[in-house]
């Protein structure tokens, strides 16, 4: 340690004639403490939040979605899903087709979106685990079954245990009709579970089987996505330069946070935004050290001059000084670590502070 830094270190903890000098070189580390502290409790939520929608939406968005670039469906080339399935990082590929449809169920009427889905669907998503209410299944022998997003099955106050009641899904025909015929195409489906992962998905989504999408849609061959699941342990970007590389620049290849790109850039810049907020409170809370540093200054003049006598230039003179204010805004930031730390304990041990539930978590009322 040189010498600046000795006769620093020196000063910080030695008795200072006049007591303000005291308070207000505390105040100072008490500011910056306080800052640091809520820095990393803010980063640290926000970082959670994250975490914690990346882990809904992946209950639902697969790892990697193909649409067309142009239109809202096209119709899957065999050969190109057997050429996607021989990709080493590929584990699974899922057809899926939705559309906007009317619901009714009884005397109640909802808005949402139909998605069919095939049999890979449930080990590409993490559906099962977003099951909250039935089970999971879309076909019974001949009938059609359906699994619904939580709001839409409170909206249409949907009883899962009646065997008997059923959904009856209208869709716009794609054709032209005459005016003695329907513009609608009607089919039903017998509702069997719920599922529950994020209020935009609960509030839109009913799951059907492909085939019954198809019939539904009067689009017999076509889909408008291909899910994908990746392998464990694979390189997501070279993964994703191998299928784009065979489904060429008609498909938009997406991964998982280009899927949600929107919400989650937004989630990015209130973050940095709170970071350079909070950062910029702990600049201003640091410039208070210049009025600490100053008194120091005044009260340790006959020091000084004794300094100089011995040989002192004025670069040691000053490197003493700006070294006591290094040390004290260091301590100051190692305390407000502590103090994060502590509050996280806390936190994680008693709850003090409590989250409050989602909304569209609500119990479904019996029909």
């Amino acid at each position: 340690m040189n010498l600046s830094l000795k006769i620093a270190r020196r000063y910080l903890f030695a008795k200072k004639s006049t007591n303000a000098i005291n308070i207000i070189t505390g105040i100072s580390v008490v500011g910056i403490a306080i800052g640091t502290a809520a820095l990393v409790l803010v980063l640290s939520v926000f970082n959670g939040f994250e975490d914690l929608i990346i882990g809904m939406f992946s209950k639902f968005n697969p790892d990697v979605k193909v649409t067309a670039t142009v239109g809202k469906t096209f119709v899957p080339d065999s050969a190109q899903l057997l050429q996607l399935e021989a990709i080493p990082g590929v584990e699974m590929v899922s057809v899926t087709l939705e559309e906007v449809a009317f619901f009714e169920y009884g005397q109640d009427q909802d808005f949402g979106t139909v998605k069919g889905v095939d049999e890979n669907y449930r080990k590409v998503s993490g559906i099962d685990s977003a099951i909250f209410m039935g089970d999971f299944r879309l076909k019974a022998g001949e009938r059609n079954l359906s699994v619904l997003g939580r709001g839409v099955a409170r909206n249409l106050e949907v009883d899962m245990e009646d065997p008997f009641a059923t959904l009856n899904i209208y869709m716009a025909k794609r054709e032209k009709t005459s005016g003695l015929d329907q513009p609608f195409r009607k089919r039903i489906t017998y509702p069997v579970g719920s599922f529950s992962i994020q209020q935009e998905f609960d509030n839109q989504y009913v799951l059907v089987s492909l085939d019954f999408a198809r019939d539904l849609l009067g689009a017999y061959d076509e889909a408008s996505a291909l899910e994908i699941r990746l392998r464990q342990g694979t390189d997501p970007k070279q993964t994703l330069a191998a299928i784009r590389g065979v489904l060429g620049d008609d498909f938009q290849v997406k991964d998982r946070f280009q899927q949600d790109e929107a919400f989650l850039k937004l989630m990015n810049i209130e973050k940095w935004m709170s970071f350079a907020l909070l950062s910029l409170t702990i600049v201003l809370v640091a410039f208070n050290m210049i009025g600490s540093l100053w008194m120091i200054v005044l009260e340790k003049k006959a020091d000084i001059s004794i300094l100089k006598s011995m040989g002192a230039d004025e670069k040691l003179v000053r490197n003493i000084f700006l070294g006591q204010g290094l040390l004290l805004c260091l301590f100051g930031l190692l305390i407000g670590l502590v103090l994060a730390m502590i509050f996280y304990a806390l936190q994680k041990i008693f709850g003090i502070v409590s989250i409050p539930k989602v909304s569209s978590w609500m119990p479904i009322p019996s029909a």
